[in-house]
């Protein structure tokens, strides 16, 4: 007897010369495909649709996030199950016209040719790529959706980026590993009371923080999120670091300060675009004192799709830009500055994002009141993909740290990296160091 499970079954098995990646469960009960699998489960004749008017990644991402596509099992396993199915492929062959003419009645069969309505919380820019109004808008889609969210899925400083984990033990966490990279950032810088540190894209403000209640660093930090400088402002009063740091609502490209000792962009690149990362990195090099250091964590990417795929480009972050860390390299070559080191962190966003994952999971409730459901499932698909992404080496992230030499050619750079890496320790009293810069 035909059921509906048999029904896609028979269209899509082929497509894998006859071996489905993932099982199927229909809204009819009906099943098909391997049962050792992850099983996608089509909750309404809509998931088919979504997939029909956008073949493809988006047309997934669009049915799980209206609700009417699950995963039975563990998500991340299900996208990979598929992923590596598309990969391996053998035949590579384009669908051709009997099997979209088969589609098409299968989906006259069960109700699904109407075009179905957008999630809600999907984003079409408009207006020049990159312009200032334009990244505003896309930077509040998605910084902005809702400080509460982040405060439920990050560590108590808000670090939004990649941790380094410098510990497997039981007691080690995430705020852990983000005080570590904190602490290995302002080494690298070789920040110390008297020095001035430009945070390009500095979030709620964790960096800032850190660096000035832990080495007593001055601090300007811009970004061009209201609720991101509205948070950060209000923890940098509470602490009592008002005198040391400056938070702005500003576009990088509005600064005109300076020289300041140190720069950094943490994640943030991503965000300039193709064709802006070359003025990027000229007005960085010209904010930069001779001597001053600019250390740079950004993530990388090749392929075709340097946004990070259809459903990061229109859920996530619209316009966002990766690009192999060598072309990065090249352009702040061109800039002006000198590389100094990259030190490839690929692996600790994998333990970062499953940190994120866990908090997901464990506070749905919360989540879902605070954003919704729909919301709150976005973030569900993008950290599971995410986390496959970066283990699977689809994507990576690099720490480069860049000096802008003298004239004459001097970097006033250690002879070694003796010194970078963050003490495990911690033997010493954090208030104790925070005595210290006061």
């Amino acid at each position: 007897m035909t059921t509906v499970a048999t029904d896609i079954a028979a269209l899509i098995a082929p497509l894998f010369e006859g071996t489905m990646p993932v099982g199927v469960r229909a809204w009819d009960g009906s099943t098909a495909g391997p049962v050792n699998a992850p099983s996608v489960v089509l909750r309404s004749p809509r998931a088919l649709a979504h997939l029909a008017w956008a073949p493809g990644e988006l047309g997934l991402a669009r049915a799980y996030v209206a609700g009417d596509l699950d995963v039975d099992g563990d998500l991340a396993m299900g996208l990979s199950a598929v992923w590596e199915a598309l990969r391996e492929r053998p035949s590579r062959r384009r669908v051709g016209v009997a099997t979209v003419t088969r589609g098409i009645g299968l989906l006259a069969r069960h109700g699904a040719l109407r075009r179905p309505q957008r999630p809600a919380g999907e984003l079409v820019p408009r207006g020049r790529l990159h312009s200032r109004r334009r990244d505003a808008a896309v930077i509040h889609h998605h910084y902005d959706v809702s400080n509460t969210l982040y405060s439920l899925l990050l560590d108590e400083n808000m670090a939004y980026s990649s941790g380094y984990w410098t510990s497997n033990g039981a007691s080690y966490d995430v705020a852990d590993a983000q005080r570590d990279k904190l602490d290995m950032i302002c080494r690298k810088l070789g920040l110390g009371p008297g020095s001035h540190l430009l945070d390009v894209g500095c979030g709620w403000g964790a960096l800032a923080v850190h660096a000035a209640r832990e080495y007593g660093a001055r601090v300007t930090g811009v970004t061009i999120s209201a609720e991101q400088l509205a948070f950060a402002t209000d923890r940098v009063a509470t602490l009592g670091l008002s005198r040391l740091v400056d938070l702005r609502l500003c576009d990088y490209r509005d600064l005109s300060d300076g020289p300041y000792d140190a720069i950094t962009a943490i994640e943030m690149g991503e965000h300039v675009g193709r064709g802006n990362y070359p003025a990027f990195a000229t007005t960085l090099h010209r904010l930069l004192a001779p001597q001053g250091r600019l250390l740079i964590q950004q993530m990388s990417r090749g392929g075709a799709h340097p946004g990070g795929g259809p459903f990061i480009e229109r859920y996530i972050a619209p316009d966002m830009h990766m690009r192999p860390v060598a072309e990065t390299l090249a352009v702040l070559a061109a800039a002006g500055f000198e590389v100094r080191d990259v030190h490839a962190m690929r692996e600790h966003y994998v333990h970062t994002v499953r940190a994120w994952q866990q908090q997901l999971d464990a506070r749905w409730g919360e989540i879902v009141a605070a954003v919704g459901v729909t919301q709150a499932r976005v973030w569900r698909l993008y950290l599971a993909g995410g986390a496959l992404a970066f283990a699977e080496n689809r994507m990576g992230l690099d720490q480069i740290l860049a000096v802008k030499p003298t004239a004459a050619g001097g970097s006033g750079m250690p002879p070694t990296r003796a010194g970078w890496e963050p003490s495990t320790t911690r033997s010493r009293p954090r208030s104790d160091r925070v005595a210290q810069v006061h």
